[in-house]
């Protein structure tokens, strides 16, 4: 009966607390929603696509643009020093100066440079609707570009270069027409060139597309296909020919000042195959681009803001296999 009375006397223990399993605390709970909405793995429906109301695709020509930023730098080998001076918000003047060796083509496997050297007089005209861009050289060549907007979605682009050598001037006429889920080109050219291609968006992140061209003075005809898949980060590209030539590329956003890239190009009828590898760093002031390939050339290109319109840039390219080594030095002033 003590023992009883004993265990009567003592105060209940208290129950313990046990959250409910279907009742998290606030902060799980929100970041638990942060997270499925991220994923979009959440217990409400996915986000419907909108099949009717897809994203306009980057034009045909311009389906490696990310991968070229990096995978082809303006390299340069010698001196070179360009001028820039805006005259007003339309019209500006440029003048360029360059002073280095350049390769002549031999049968051998030998590289053989020549000095060399030419001063480039440019005239831009920037405008909404027209844009005209001209460059004249000292050596007799001549280029142009002309680009006006017929209206909201056709636009004609003129391309002309001109030269002293017989045979060896060219010119192209485009006529670019943007739709809203679509883009599709023709090209009229010298050589009795003629060329069209189409690229449709087929998903928000997919897009394919085919091209057609014609030399009628060689007697050549080729067709191609391509595909692009880009998200906020990664862009990849795939395009084949009738012409024997398979390229595939891919770049990876590692931050929105680093991003690297990869492609790889096949030639069937020269059997020659190759891979490149790159890096594009961009820091507060300076610009920094690389690649390497498996033929063993490693290049660098360094683009140094010094002052507010004065850019230094630094270029190397070294070639293994043939021994070549390519050093230059520039310097840019202007808006």
């Amino acid at each position: 009966m003590g023992s009883s009375a004993s265990h009567a006397a003592a105060p209940p223990s208290p129950a313990p607390v046990v959250a409910s399993p279907t009742t998290p605390p606030v902060g799980l709970a929100q970041l638990l929603h942060q997270k499925t909405k991220e994923n979009g793995d959440g217990e409400g429906p996915p986000a419907k696509v909108d099949w009717l109301d897809l994203p306009c695709p980057v034009p045909y020509e311009e389906l490696q643009r990310e991968a070229s930023m990096s995978l082809k730098p303006e390299l340069f080998e010698g001196l070179r020093f360009d001028f820039m001076k805006m005259l007003n918000q339309r019209f500006a003047l440029s003048h360029s100066v360059f002073m280095g060796p350049i390769e002549v083509p031999s049968q051998s496997s030998d590289v053989i440079k020549v000095p060399s050297s030419h001063y480039e007089f440019g005239a831009n005209f920037l405008d909404p609707k027209l844009m005209l861009i001209g460059r004249v050289l000292t050596d007799g060549r001549m280029n142009a570009r002309l680009r006006c907007d017929l209206t909201d979605n056709l636009a004609l682009k003129i391309h002309a270069q001109l030269t002293n050598e017989p045979h060896f001037s060219q010119g192209m006429f485009q006529f670019d027409y943007k739709g809203k889920d679509y883009r599709s080109q023709f090209q009229i050219g010298n050589n009795a060139f003629y060329g069209a291609n189409y690229i449709q968006s087929v998903s928000p992140h997919l897009s394919l597309g085919g091209e057609i061209f014609w030399i009628g003075h060689q007697r050549k005809s080729g067709v191609g296909f391509a595909a692009r898949y880009n998200t906020d980060k990664m862009v990849a590209t795939a395009q084949v020919a009738t012409t024997g030539i398979v390229g595939l590329s891919y770049v990876q956003k590692i931050s929105e000042k680093v991003s690297l890239a990869s492609d790889f190009m096949y030639n069937q009828m020269s059997r020659d195959a190759t891979s490149t590898f790159s890096y594009d760093y961009i820091l507060r002031q300076c610009r920094l681009r690389g690649k390497i390939d498996t033929n063993g050339v490693v290049g660098a290109l360094l683009e140094e803001r010094l002052n507010l319109g004065v850019t230094l840039l630094l270029s190397a390219e070294i070639d293994h296999a043939k021994k070549d080594y390519k050093f230059g030095f520039g310097l840019t002033v202007g808006e």
